[in-house]
């Protein structure tokens, strides 16, 4: 490198240092201090880690049932929140772009959740759920029908959560608009031509040329639904009987409620290796039915 080479790097890394001073203090440095700890019994109180190897991680797979409660109501919270909001943001999205009057506002109401807080969102949710005086419940009783108990009841307690989850789903459904307005209208007028229906349409042209937004939002879900924590903490805390135990909400609890920080550790590291492991057989499996042809 000439010198003029070398002082235009010079000035580039003094201009990025605030940066990287910020990359390796807040995330290399936690990233690769979680990982120590996590091989050690490290009480956040008196902070004197002591090395235990591997028992931490033995002693979550064999003798900790609260973990593989949480483990079990994750997959099933992320089991039934990607397909159901896939479909209904993806049907919402169609519909968002037709062309109707009041287009503009219709897509504006489903944004706005978006931009509401976390915490906000989760208690006006806990009142809009309440079984005695919510609003769901009270409209149901005038028309006679009893409401179920929401998030008082095991059954019905993590099908709120998901309900929650798939009422903030504006930005999913922004993503499948600008899909959608990316697919070439001669498409479907060549299927029109050929005599395909609404329904062909959809299904042979709009469906998969939209497969890479799919693929998108359902990476995204499923990373969500093992970090999911606001909502499972300020409505339920992880109750009743556990059914809203969520892997980032047990994890929270072993760190700064029983104060095991190393145990929550390696909590972590297991949660980064199941997301990792399942978002690399997604896009293994997407190999198949992913178009990115136009």
């Amino acid at each position: 490198m000439t010198r003029r080479e070398w002082q235009r790097l010079r000035w580039g890394v003094f201009f990025i240092s605030p940066w990287i001073i910020g990359f390796l203090a807040f995330t290399l440095y936690p990233i690769v201090a979680s990982f120590v700890f996590s091989f050690t019994d490290f009480n956040a109180i008196n902070f004197s880690p002591s090395w235990v190897g591997l028992d931490n991680y033995t002693s979550l797979l064999t003798d900790d049932n609260r973990f593989w409660v949480s483990l079990q109501n994750t997959l099933t919270y992320a089991g039934i929140l990607i397909p159901v909001a896939t479909i209904f943001n993806v049907f919402t999205a169609v519909l968002l772009n037709l062309d109707v009057r009041g287009r503009s506002v219709y897509r504006t109401i489903f944004f706005l959740p978006v931009l509401v807080p976390s915490v906000a969102a989760a208690m006006t949710w806990v009142w809009i759920l309440n079984p005695d005086r919510g609003l769901i419940n009270g409209l149901l009783s005038y028309v006679g029908i009893p409401g179920p108990l929401w998030l008082a009841s095991p059954s019905t307690a993590l099908l709120s959560l998901v309900l929650i989850a798939i009422w903030g789903g504006g930005q999913a459904i922004v993503i499948y608009l600008a899909g959608l307005q990316d697919i070439p209208r001669h498409l479907y007028e060549a299927a029109e031509i050929d005599g395909a229906n609404a329904w062909n349409r959809a299904i042979h042209v709009t469906v998969p040329l939209l497969t890479p937004q799919v693929l998108f939002n359902v990476i995204t879900l499923l990373i969500f639904s093992f970090q999911a924590f606001a909502e499972p903490f300020i409505m339920t805390g992880g109750g009743p009987a556990d059914s809203t135990l969520l892997y980032a909400l047990n994890l929270y609890q072993r760190a700064f409620q029983d104060l095991k920080m190393g145990y929550a550790s390696a909590m972590a590291w297991i949660l980064f290796l199941l997301i990792l492991t399942l978002t690399l057989l997604v896009f293994r499996m997407a190999q198949r039915w992913v178009v990115y042809e136009r």
